[in-house]
């Protein structure tokens, strides 16, 4: 089987092993794929891997020989699935890879903003401590978190797993899902709860007609004053304008973010100068070992595909 990789270097840039992939047929590897040089890579390939390639209806078309694609992420409205199911071409993404890596991430920021380590230790190494005649100092207040509420936004296993972490420090913890659940441990709520009561807020839902600019002003101002919001879903949650607006007023007293509306971020996004807002480039999901077991799970997909068995499809 031929097997192309359109857009490689977005997940392995750092020289990971594809050995899975090259154990399933012949690999062609390109970093990166302009639109208009798309047909031409696949060519008469049986199967395309893709991260954040764009693959319509024109492409299948045009690639009569295409029978798989491979998308190395959960998330798939890269491809017009309609069109690859009536071309015939199994779709298939990976769920599930990311959960540990990304609820780290998550409290990564929290931690950030209960302990300003980054502000504390810029602080020592621009000499501050040296200078001090008390054994310690704070630059900014410091939070414990036991007993706090963390509120998350949407209960799957990320947001599954961030309650997990949450309970360890000996938080609250309160979420609001779209059917009713029971889990130990957790209380679910309405939203309007949700916002009202949250210390921390955490966002994990997916990206959706309901979901779009869930965050704006008017939930904004249902926030307990001096929260602070966690992203690491959907830059499309927010209403990133009104985020500002909150941070700047004080409603928010932080907002930390792994994803944007739009990415790369833009110059003019709102949120780049904005008061006590943390923005990472989408790493939440991208230590190594995250990586390797994407890449894994991507080759254990079409590795079924061609046994006839077809797993973590999507329509």
């Amino acid at each position: 089987m031929d097997i192309v990789f359109l857009d490689s270097h977005a997940i392995n840039p750092d020289g990971l092993s594809w050995d899975d992939f090259s154990a399933l047929g012949s690999c062609t590897f390109y970093d990166r794929t302009p639109p208009d040089q798309v047909v031409g890579r696949i060519g008469n390939a049986q199967a395309v891997i893709i991260n954040k390639t764009i693959l319509t209806e024109e492409i299948f078309r045009a690639c009569p020989s295409l029978s798989y694609v491979g998308i190395l992420a959960t998330g798939y409205n890269v491809v017009d699935v309609a069109a690859a199911a009536k071309h015939g071409v199994t779709v298939t993404n990976v769920p599930s890879y990311s959960t540990s890596a990304v609820a780290q991430h998550v409290f990564a920021f929290i931690g950030e903003f209960a302990s300003s380590v980054a502000v504390h230790n810029d602080s020592v190494h621009a000499g501050d401590w040296c200078a001090n005649p008390d054994f310690c100092y704070w630059k900014k207040p410091l939070i414990e978190l036991d007993g706090k509420t963390l509120g998350i936004y949407g209960f799957g296993n990320i947001g599954r797993r961030v309650a997990r972490i949450a309970a360890a420090y000996g938080m609250n913890v309160l979420c609001t899902t779209r059917s009713a659940r029971t889990c130990g441990g957790i209380t679910f709520v309405p939203q309007e709860t949700l916002f009202t009561e949250s210390d921390f807020l955490s966002l994990h839902a997916p990206l959706t007609d309901q979901t779009a600019e869930l965050i704006r002003a008017e939930t904004l101002a249902q926030m307990k004053r001096g929260a602070y919001l966690i992203n690491t879903a959907r830059g499309g949650l927010v209403r990133e304008a009104d985020v500002r607006e909150a941070l700047e007023s004080g409603r928010l007293a932080g907002y930390a973010a792994d994803v944007v509306s739009e990415e790369p971020m833009k110059k003019d996004n709102p949120l780049l100068h904005a008061p006590n807002c943390i923005i990472t480039p989408h790493i939440a999901w991208a230590p190594r070992e995250t990586r390797q077991r994407l890449i894994r799970i991507a080759a254990e997909n079409l590795a079924a595909f061609i046994n006839g068995t077809p797993v973590n499809t999507v329509r």
